[in-house]
């Protein structure tokens, strides 16, 4: 793996994010002002995501360019286990139980070194079935993977306990850690800055957290930041919205618009 020189991590081969309703596609480009091309497609919301994937390929031009290599950030539902617990034979089983309503999809695993955990994912058939047949070699991994790592390295600073709240794809994902370790880890579904609002309160009580001594970290395509972040210093003293530009230093990557921030912290150096 190579550095250019635009805050960016040089990787020869195109990234794939995928979730639910949503479909974009990113690569490292020496050309584009910011160092990276980032595309999102717009999906057809009458076929499944599968179908919308191969369409992409043959219409899109990022995806009909001669890439051999790729990764997929993956948005589903994540099963954490320790890594001392974990045992890869009963994974599909584990990760069945935990999630009943998972059918027809492949359960994937990928280490979090950092973290001393592993997740545990799933990946639609259809859709992996898709991408083996058009890339050589593809790495398939949870959509919050990168986020993970870069948050856990950002809570050791200071001396107090941080929970994290990141909205993305009418999703809340909240966790936060003790040390090398998460101490909570969950994801809610919502679209309303109330049940933001309510999911990160009930969640920082049942941590046991301090209103006035603990941080509340929020970031993401919030809805009504503003509204959301006062109501929540009714609260919580410590609430602070995290900026992109100003987090990464105003890194060339952080102009491109609408990027999401879970690709902001796989692609921007650390």
């Amino acid at each position: 793996m190579q550095e250019t020189g635009n805050n960016i991590i040089q990787q020869k081969r195109i990234t794939l994010r995928i979730t639910k309703t949503n479909l974009s596609f990113a690569a490292v480009d020496n050309t584009a002002p910011e160092g990276l091309r980032y595309e999102p497609y717009i999906v057809r919301s009458g076929i499944s995501m599968p179908a919308n994937l191969r369409e992409a390929f043959i219409g899109d031009n990022m995806l009909s360019s001669d890439y051999k290599r790729a990764q997929v950030l993956i948005d589903s539902k994540v099963l954490m286990v320790p890594v001392e617990e974990f045992n890869e034979d009963n994974k599909e089983e584990l990760y069945r139980h935990a999630f009943t309503d998972v059918k027809n999809d492949y359960v994937q695993h990928s280490v979090l070194p950092g973290e001393n955990a592993v997740a545990i994912f799933s990946i639609n058939k259809d859709l992996k079935l898709v991408l083996d047949d058009h890339f050589e070699n593809v790495r398939i991994m949870p959509l919050m993977q990168s986020l993970w790592a870069y948050m856990h390295k950002r809570s050791f600073a200071g001396n107090f306990n941080k929970l994290y709240g990141y909205f993305h794809n009418k999703r809340l994902e909240v966790f936060s850690f003790n040390k090398n370790r998460f101490q909570f880890v969950n994801a809610y579904d919502t679209n309303t800055a109330r049940d933001i609002a309510y999911f990160l309160l009930f969640v920082w009580k049942e941590l046991n957290y301090d209103a006035e001594k603990d941080e509340l970290h929020i970031f993401g395509a919030l809805p009504e930041k503003e509204a959301l972040t006062e109501n929540l210093k009714k609260y919580v003293r410590k609430v602070y919205p995290i900026n992109p530009v100003a987090e990464f230093n105003r890194a060339p990557i952080t102009q491109i618009k609408d990027l999401p921030f879970d690709l902001l912290t796989l692609f921007v150096k650390r």
